[in-house]
C-alpha cells in the first residue's frame, strides 16, 4: 500500500501551530517568575492563580510540541535514510544543547543559585563552581546541567526519534497496511479517547516509575514518548485528517468541557468533600482534554492556517533560535526587574516587554546573518544568494 499524495504534502498548519506552542511556552516561563511553584528566578509575593494559569498552558504547549514533532518525523523519512536523518538531528537537536549547556544556560543557573541565597559573587566568580554535581531541579546543590534546562526537549526528541526510527520506518513502508488498520479507528467520534487511552494506563500504572517521575511541562516522560508517537499516527492517515477538520467544533467543544471539569478540580482541591474522588480522575479527565484540545487545534490549523506567507518562512527558520534562547533571556531580565519597587502586573508587562524583543534582536541582528553562529543555533546555512542579499541590504542601511 502507498501513502497517498494528500499525505505527503507539506502541512503548514503544522509549521503555524509549532510557532504558537513556542510562544505560548515563552508565556508559560515568563509566568514562572511569579508562581508558588519554584523556579530559577522568583518574585515575591507569589500567585497560586498564575499556577493555576501555567497548569492550563501545560494542557497543551509541550503535547502539541512533541505531537508535531511526530508528525514532522513522518515527512523526514522521506527525504533519506537513517544516516541523512542522523546527521540532521545531531546538527538540528545536539549541537544547540552543547552549545548552551556550556555557554548561556550557565547565565540561569548562577542567577537561580543568587536568587535563592545558595551563592554570592560575580557570575564569573561561579562559573569554577559550574561543573560541581550535575543540575537534577531548581533548588538543589547541583550545578552542571547537563541536559541544558529549558532544553531537555531537544535531548529528548533526538532520543526518540533514533529509537523509535526502525519500528516507524516499517510502519511507513512495509507495515503501511497495518499502520492504517492502526489508525482507522482514531477517525471515529471517539478518537479522542483511543488517543487518551495509552495516556491513562501510563499514569494508572507506570505514574511512579523512574522515567515519569521527570515531568517537565506539566508532563512525565513516558507521557511525551505517547504524545510523540500519537503524531506520527495521526498524520499517517488521511481519513483522520478528513475527520480533524469535520470534527473540528465537537473537539473544541470537548476540549472546553473537560477543561472546565479540570479547572474545578483544581479550584475545590483540598477544600471538596470528594477530593479523593478528584484525585483519581484527574489524569482521566486531563489526558481526554489534552487530546480533544490537539485534535481541536489539528482540524482549526487545516481549516484556516494550510497557507504559506513570508512571515511563516521568517517566523518557521526563527522558532528555533528563539526557543533555545527565550528562556535565559526572561531569567536575566527577571533577575533585575523582581527588585524593582513597582506593582507585579507592571513587572510583568516589563518582563515580556524587555525579554520578546531582545530575543528577536539577537536572532535577526546577529544569529541570522552569521553563518557560524547559524550552525551553533541548529539552523541551516544561508544560501549564497541570501548572503549577497543581506550584504547588500546592511550596506544602503548604512
Amino acid at each position: 500500500m502507498t501513502i497517498k499524495t494528500d499525505t505527503l504534502k507539506r502541512r503548514y498548519e503544522l509549521d503555524w501551530l509549532r510557532v504558537i506552542a513556542i510562544l505560548v511556552v515563552f508565556v508559560y516561563h515568563s509566568t514562572r517568575i511569579f508562581t508558588v511553584d519554584d523556579w530559577h528566578v522568583k518574585n515575591f509575593p507569589l500567585y497560586w492563580q498564575v499556577d493555576v494559569f501555567g497548569d492550563i498552558l501545560c494542557i497543551w504547549m509541550m503535547p502539541i510540541i512533541f505531537v508535531i514533532s511526530g508528525a514532522s518525523l513522518f515527512y523526514a523519512m522521506g527525504k533519506g535514510g537513517f544516516w541523512l536523518m542522523l546527521k540532521d538531528k545531531v546538527l538540528r537537536l545536539l549541537i544547540p544543547v552543547v552549545v548552551g549547556v556550556f555557554s548561556h544556560i550557565s547565565f540561569q543557573v548562577y542567577i537561580e543559585r543568587v536568587n535563592h541565597g545558595q551563592f554570592s559573587g560575580s557570575y564569573f566568580s561561579f562559573m569554577p563552581h559550574y561543573f560541581n554535581g550535575f543540575y537534577t531541579e531548581v533548588g538543589e546543590t547541583g550545578n552542571f546541567s547537563f541536559m541544558g534546562l529549558h532544553l531537555w526537549y531537544l535531548v529528548v526528541l533526538f532520543v526518540l526519534i533514533l529509537a523509535s526510527y526502525p519500528l516507524l520506518r516499517w510502519l511507513k513502508g512495509t507495515g503501511s497496511k497495518l499502520l492504517q488498520k492502526i489508525t482507522n479507528p482514531l477517525a471515529s467520534p471517539a478518537g479522542f479517547f483511543l488517543l487518551a487511552f495509552p495516556l491513562m494506563l501510563i499514569d494508572a500504572f507506570l505514574s511512579d516509575a523512574g522515567l515519569n517521575e521527570l515531568d517537565p511541562g506539566g508532563w512525565g516522560m513516558l507521557n511525551y514518548i505517547w504524545f510523540f508517537l500519537a503524531g506520527f499516527l495521526i498524520i499517517a492517515n488521511d481519513r483522520l485528517r478528513d475527520s480533524m477538520l469535520r470534527r473540528r467544533w465537537y473537539h473544541l467543544g470537548l476540549a472546553i468541557f473537560f477543561g472546565v471539569i479540570l479547572l474545578y478540580m483544581t479550584l475545590t482541591n483540598g477544600t471538596s468533600a470528594y477530593q479523593s474522588v478528584f484525585e483519581s480522575i484527574d489524569d482521566l479527565i486531563r489526558a481526554m482534554c489534552s487530546f480533544s484540545l490537539i485534535l481541536a487545534s489539528l482540524g482549526l490549523g487545516l481549516w484556516k492556517l494550510n497557507f504559506t506567507s513570508p512571515a511563516l518562512k521568517y517566523a518557521n527558520e526563527a522558532v528555533l533560535p528563539f526557543y533555545i534562547l527565550h528562556q535565559t533571556v526572561l531569567v536575566v531580565v527577571g533577575f533585575f526587574v523582581v527588585g524593582w519597587n513597582l506593582p507585579d502586573f507592571l513587572k510583568y508587562i516589563l518582563i515580556v516587554g524587555i525579554s520578546f524583543p531582545v530575543i528577536l534582536m539577537t536572532y535577526e541582528l546577529l544569529i541570522r546573518r552569521s553563518s557560524l553562529l547559524r550552525f551553533l543555533f541548529g539552523m541551516k546555512s544561508i544560501p549564497a544568494q541570501k548572503v549577497v542579499k543581506m550584504a547588500e541590504a546592511g550596506a544602503q542601511a548604512d
